[in-house]
């Protein structure tokens, strides 16, 4: 058993459904046109993954301004 307790066939299982959940979505999204839906996924991902490093260095900057703050005069 993983961290979560569950079952590792378990989990991988309701990957795949929800994997399947988030295709037929993009899909009906998309008329059924699948190369829309991909593209359109694609496009969300990488939106995603931008955001998600944005923040990640808004971070970082925040997490050193507070080091060099915290650091007593010698």
């Amino acid at each position: 058993m993983g961290e979560t307790g569950r079952e590792p066939a378990r989990v991988c299982a309701q990957s795949i459904e929800r994997v399947e959940e988030i295709a037929s979505s993009y899909l009906l999204q998309a008329h059924g046109n699948p190369s829309l839906a991909l593209r359109t996924a694609i496009g969300d991902a990488l939106a995603d993954l931008l955001e998600m490093e944005r923040r990640t260095r808004r971070a970082e900057r925040l997490i050193s301004r507070g080091f060099v703050r915290s650091r007593s005069p010698m």
